[in-house]
């Protein structure tokens, strides 16, 4: 008996595509922003990550990921805005745009290249408690301001702050070793 052929082209780019928006759209999904993960898989397309999959030399430099992640959240702002989503602003952006590419490089076994370790972690409520609880860095106020804010909450210039805290505490490790602060595994 043959083995049946498969109807459409499929390979690993898209394999990986899939996986890291199904995860990216259920982490970034919250109380007060609910989006399936067609939703946000289609978020993810506007902002061109998925071009990025082919390798980590097609990241921002560590020199420009903050801008180009601004670029990234605006992009991901303005698609969900068309999509009709309330609530979507740059703290929700973030994290879909975090987890999307930590899965995609981080996770995947390309830590050690330098366009990886610039890029920015997923922040949420877990992580900012226990970096508040901690004092980590002697951050306190930073992790509290971002406490009260709420992650999911954050515009621009609240999300900018933790990322430089977090920046500020690793003193030039890669940024997703904050994670090991981060409490959602257990």
């Amino acid at each position: 008996m043959n083995a049946p052929t498969l109807i459409k082209p499929y390979d690993i780019a898209e394999h990986l595509h899939r996986y890291t928006a199904w995860a990216a759209s259920r982490a970034a999904s919250t109380k007060t922003c609910r989006f399936d993960v067609s939703t946000g898989k289609t978020i993810i397309e506007a902002t061109g990550l998925h071009l990025l999959l082919a390798g980590p030399q097609l990241l921002p430099s560590p020199e420009n990921i903050d801008a180009q992640h601004k670029i990234w959240r605006e992009t991901a702002i303005e698609a969900a805005r068309n999509k009709g989503l309330v609530g979507f602003g740059h703290g929700v952006a973030a994290k879909l745009i975090n987890v999307y590419l930590k899965g995609a490089f981080v996770c995947a076994g390309q830590e050690l290249h330098p366009h990886v370790q610039a890029l920015h972690p997923p922040i949420d409520k877990l992580l900012l408690d226990e970096l508040y609880d901690q004092d980590v860095g002697g951050l306190r106020a930073v992790w509290a301001q971002a406490r009260k804010q709420r992650w999911s909450k954050f515009d621009a210039e609240q999300y900018q702050a933790v990322i430089n805290g977090i920046r500020e505490v690793l003193t030039g490790r890669p940024l997703w070793h904050v994670e090991a602060y981060w409490r959602g595994y257990q």
